[in-house]
């Protein structure tokens, strides 16, 4: 079974070797992991038409794969890595399984209010930021749609049961556990 790994790995500078260590956690549970950098791509003369190879290349191997498991740790503000969303979007439009991991087990909720601050003392169920804006009250661990499309694709999320480093696969290797099972 091919796992597509989604998640902002891709952009530490140990990206290859934090890449390898999540493939060998696969093979060693039974899985064959991809990682987006598994692509063998020719920088273009461009910056756009590099970057659009890339991306037409990790959705070539987002189709090829059985299933995606992607880190959802907060990566650069509240919530999860856009690029790894798009992609567990799209993986999900493809009717593959989809699960996900995050290393903050904090709610989503609580993240944007540390983030983007409460506009006044507030009571739940009226939560706003400081730009007046709604705060989501799911108690759920990121935006609706991401933990809603893992749960209808009938997969696993997966929260630390600690905040640990953005690159902990404590809850990666969760995820695999579960699969094998």
């Amino acid at each position: 079974m091919k796992i597509y790994l989604a998640g902002p790995e891709v952009f530490a500078p140990d990206a290859i070797e934090l890449g390898a260590r999540k493939k060998s956690l696969c093979q060693h549970y039974g899985f064959e992991g991809i990682f987006p950098l598994d692509n063998e791509i020719t920088p273009s003369s461009s910056p756009v038409e590099t970057g659009l190879l890339i991306s037409r290349e990790n959705e070539r191997l987002i189709a090829d794969s059985d299933l995606v498991i992607a880190n959802l740790s907060p990566f650069r503000g509240a919530s999860a890595d856009v690029g790894t969303v798009y992609e567990l979007g799209l993986a999900r439009g493809l009717g593959k399984t989809i699960h996900g991991y995050s290393n903050d087990p904090e709610l989503y909720q609580n993240r944007l209010l540390s983030l983007c601050g409460p506009s006044a003392s507030q009571q739940a169920g009226t939560l706003r930021d400081r730009d007046g804006l709604k705060i989501e009250e799911f108690d759920l661990h990121d935006n609706l749609m991401i933990d809603g499309g893992i749960a209808a694709a009938g997969g696993h999320f997966v929260l630390a049961q600690k905040k640990a480093a953005i690159f902990s696969m404590t809850a990666f290797e969760e995820v695999l556990i579960r699969l094998s099972r």
